[in-house]
Parts: structure tokens; sequence; C-alpha cells
């Protein structure tokens, strides 16, 4: 039998509207929060989340509790992508060739984004899977790490928390240069692998370093902007 408008129930479309309006203000809230954590990072207040989405801010506590669930919805196609570097580079048949492309890429990925480039160098322990998929990709980190040490290419010296620091420096580096210098951490990051390599490996040319007016616009900025100062 084909239903009438009055076999429904009387709840039944305010319900179904509902969720569509909440729904698409999840949407609005996740693309407000991508463009405001890539263009700012996340020091980005959830005030200024909802302002962007053009939601209340009950309408985005109702979406996500805390900051650190907006974090988790928002980077989890990044951190598969991050995910996804390692397993591309253990698939590398030359280990160093792997281990520098690794990190070429994930320095790329916080150049890309800013927001990414803090949740590189933040714990946020409440987000469950975004965890869970940093953690997978340090497991594969410590196998490429072996590879290209037995290779030889790798220096001995060379530790996991080599690549925090680097991924530190490096977000310190696209916050600072901005879009005056915005290759600028391509110059820090072959400076870097340079370092890494043991006597004899293959290493690959240094890129040019920014020009110094585009160098000297981004040391006015910070000027300006007081991120410069202690």
């Amino acid at each position: 039998m084909t239903s009438t408008p009055s076999d429904r129930s009387p709840g039944q479309e305010p319900e179904a509207r509902l969720r569509a309006d909440a729904e698409r203000n999840r949407d609005l809230i996740l693309a407000a929060a991508r463009r405001l954590f890539a263009r700012e990072g996340l020091g980005v207040s959830m005030a200024s989340v909802a302002r962007e989405a053009g939601v209340g801010k009950a309408t985005l506590s109702r979406r996500f509790a805390t900051r650190e669930e907006l974090v988790n919805a928002v980077f989890a196609d990044r951190m598969d992508a991050y995910a996804a570097a390692v397993a591309e580079a253990l698939d590398d048949p030359d280990p160093w060739h792997g281990f520098t492309g690794y990190i070429h890429a994930v320095c790329a990925m916080q150049a890309a984004d800013r927001g990414f480039a803090d949740v590189l160098t933040m714990s946020f322990p409440a987000a469950k899977a975004l965890e869970a998929r940093r953690t997978e990709s340090y497991n594969g980190f410590l196998e490429l790490i072996a590879r290209a040490r037995s290779s030889g290419h790798l220096r001995a010296d060379f530790v996991p928390e080599d690549l925090v620091i680097l991924q530190m420096a490096n977000a310190g580096v696209i916050a600072a240069a901005d879009d005056s210098a915005p290759d600028a951490w391509r110059r820090l990051v072959g400076h870097m692998i340079r370092s890494y390599a043991a006597p004899g490996a293959p290493i690959p040319p240094v890129p040019d370093a920014p020009a110094p007016a585009a160098l000297y616009r981004a040391m006015v900025r910070l000027a300006r902007t007081g991120h410069g100062s202690a």
C-alpha cells in the first residue's frame, strides 16, 4: 500500500530536517576549521571557527564538545596521508632514498597546511584515532631508520627524536616565512638531510635560499605582529 501524508508519523519530517540541519552544520564547521587551521594554525579559537562557519557557539559545542574532537575530525585525512607516506617510503627498494623522500614528504605536508604543521608537533591524547595513526606512522619510521642505517647511508647517531626536532624547526620556519618566503622550508630540509647523511651517502642538492628581500619582508611582518618577541 502506498503511504499518504496522513500515514506518516507527525514527527517524521521535522526529525529528518533536524538530522539534515545537523549534518549541514557539521560540514560547515569542518570546512571552516580546515580553512582557519590551514591559514593560521591551531591557535585559532573555537569562537572564531563558529563565526567562520556561520553557526552559534552552542551549535559548535553540540557537534564537537572539545577542541580535540574537532582536530581529530579535521585532520583524519591528513593523518591517513602521513601514514601512507611511511608505507610508500618502506616500499622504496633504496632505503636511503626512501628515508630522504619521507623526510621531504612530511615537511611538505607541514608547509601545505599550518594546522597540520602544528598537529605533528603536538600530542592530543583525547583524539584517539589521530593518535593511533601517529603511532602507526612512528613505528613505520623506526623501521625506515633501521633500513637506512643498515644501508650505510644514514648516520649511526640519528635517532627518531631528530625528526620531531626537524618538524618543530620546520613549523617555525613555515610560520615565520609565511607568504613572503614560502619555500624557505625547503632550504632548511635540504641542509638537515645533509646533516643526517653518513660519509659517502648520495645527497640531493640543497635548494636555493630565499631572496634577501623576501626574508626581509618576513622579518618586518614578524616585527609588526610581535611573533618574533620573547
